[in-house]
């Protein structure tokens, strides 16, 4: 609607007061921020207020918010578009040991291309990625480029649904996050992958969430606080 409507959002907002409400922080995506500027090429007075986000609401997976590097987004794949832009941020992150936050796909109001061509108003069912989808697609591009920037061992924290009453945390090696859908539940999800120089306070923290404590303390060993 942002990208399509800022006309008929604005239209009235010189004379009558106009609220937009978003889901998260309100500069939590460049449509908000472009709508912002907009509105200030129009002479329009302009007063955001914050949000809760997954953005700082992450941290409740026990680490800590300044050791998390750039943000990526996970789309779903298709047989002929497969989209790796993500890789680079996680090994520009994974390169100075931080966590990367990964965001997972919604697809809401979403039209087929035959619905699309027809002209037809008949959308999609919501389709909203999962932790096991967005792992595995991760291993599938390692798999590809092989330049080792993850892998199947690789430390990783599954959270479902952060901030509500049915919060849900799951960690484990990527290998395992591939099948940790039936313990996370339903959407909303997100992933953590875990820094090299996570702390030992995070270890503790997010060790409580592990699937197998044994493999989880294996994998640390192996790869991080160092």
């Amino acid at each position: 609607m942002v990208e399509s409507n800022s006309d008929e959002i604005l239209r009235d907002a010189q004379s009558e007061d106009v609220a937009f409400l978003v889901v998260g922080d309100p500069f939590g995506a460049t449509t908000h921020t472009d709508l912002v500027l907009r509105a200030r090429e129009l002479s329009i007075p302009i007063q955001a207020i914050p949000n809760a986000s997954i953005m700082s609401a992450i941290g409740a997976c026990g680490l800590q918010l300044y050791n998390f590097g750039q943000t990526v987004s996970m789309v779903f794949f298709l047989d002929n578009w497969r989209p790796a832009s993500f890789y680079d941020r996680i090994k520009e992150n994974r390169s100075i040991g931080l966590h990367t936050l990964v965001l997972l796909d919604i697809k809401v109001k979403e039209q087929s291309l035959e619905n699309m061509a027809r002209g037809r108003r008949i959308y999609e069912p919501p389709r909203y990625m999962t932790v096991g989808q967005c792992a595995q697609q991760m291993l599938e591009i390692e798999e590809e480029k092989k330049e080792g920037v993850y892998g199947p061992k690789s430390l990783a924290i599954g959270a479902a649904r952060v901030g509500g009453r049915t919060e849900k945390f799951v960690a484990g090696t990527l290998q395992q996050l591939c099948d940790a859908d039936g313990l996370l539940g339903p959407p909303l999800h997100s992933l953590v992958l875990l820094g090299s120089r996570a702390h030992e306070l995070e270890r503790d923290y997010a060790r409580d969430f592990a699937m197998d404590k044994d493999v989880w303390d294996r994998a640390w060993s192996e790869q991080y606080g160092k």
